[in-house]
């Protein structure tokens, strides 16, 4: 495969990789939340630390990473203290953070073409370090959503009996927008941060259509993600396409085709039902 034989595919793929396994795991506990739009604001505001990456000659890795933390406690906070709604917070995330990364790499004396890379993403700007700072990233967010899956689960699902459970609820959330915001950076090279929203969400949509517990959506949305970011990535070296752009129409294909299939397999679970109440009514009846 001479697809190998190149150090910068080599680097892509295992960044794709990454991404495609990071994304679903936190975007199932943004969909079960019903905050599935966060990966936009949080990617919006990661070019501000982008920007200040390239003016201050730093990793834009870590440095969208540190920005794209601090905006995601202040919207949780936000949110969570109620001086004003979820969408407005949002909403600033969104606008404040894009005009900031293209204001501050304006004023660095660069050109907002610097940052086309990381807004849609490229394979060819995947540097060793980059591939080093997404394993280290990567680790936490798999750490974060499958360690403590039973906790976050609780707190997505019902925030009022997880606080009176016992459950430290304020720490957990911040601990959901902290991982959500790390993920963003994971993904950023490959998908790019106007797009990343997409993989937290799609894969997860997708894995739905077919399974009916957590764990099974979990699995299934990993393995759809993982797919499609190494077929996207690989179509950029053989078709010269987007990578971002190719993996998201991907996971919209993938999610097309499992809504049509679902619905047949629902109809079958639906009459296999039908089938077993009336045995048991049948049984009811004759005792």
């Amino acid at each position: 495969m001479d697809i190998l034989d190149y150090a910068f595919m080599q680097r892509a793929l295992i960044a794709a990789a990454l991404v495609g396994i990071t994304a679903p795991a936190i975007g199932t506990y943004l969909v079960q939340r019903r905050q599935a739009l966060m990966g936009d604001g949080l990617g919006h505001v990661a070019m501000t630390g982008v920007a200040l990456g390239f003016v201050l000659q730093t990793s834009p890795v870590w440095m969208a990473t540190l920005v794209a933390v601090v905006g995601a406690v202040g919207m949780e906070l936000i949110r969570a203290r109620g001086r004003t709604s979820g969408d407005v917070a949002l909403a600033m995330l969104f606008y404040g953070g894009l005009a900031g990364g293209v204001m501050i790499i304006n004023l660095g004396g660069g050109q907002t073409a610097s940052l086309l890379g990381s807004m849609f993403g490229s394979i060819t700007t995947v540097a060793t370090e980059d591939v080093t700072a997404m394993a280290i990233l990567a680790a936490f967010v798999l750490a974060v959503a499958v360690g403590l899956r039973r906790q976050l689960f609780a707190v997505c699902q019902d925030e009022e009996f997880a606080r009176v459970t016992g459950l430290p609820v304020r720490a957990l959330n911040l601990l959901i927008a902290v991982t959500a915001a790390v993920t963003v950076t994971v993904a950023m090279r490959i998908v790019g941060l106007l797009l990343v929203s997409a993989m937290l969400v799609i894969p997860v949509a997708a894995a739905q259509r077919l399974t009916r517990s957590f764990a099974a959506t979990l699995g299934l949305a990993m393995a759809i993600s993982v797919t499609v970011s190494l077929t996207g990535t690989a179509a950029t070296y053989y078709i010269n396409v987007p990578s971002g752009a190719t993996i998201v129409l991907l996971a919209i294909g993938v999610f097309m085709a499992l809504t049509a299939l679902s619905a047949p397999l629902a109809r079958r679970r639906a009459r296999a039902s039908l089938a077993a109440e009336e045995v048991c009514t049948r049984d009811d009846v004759k005792v």
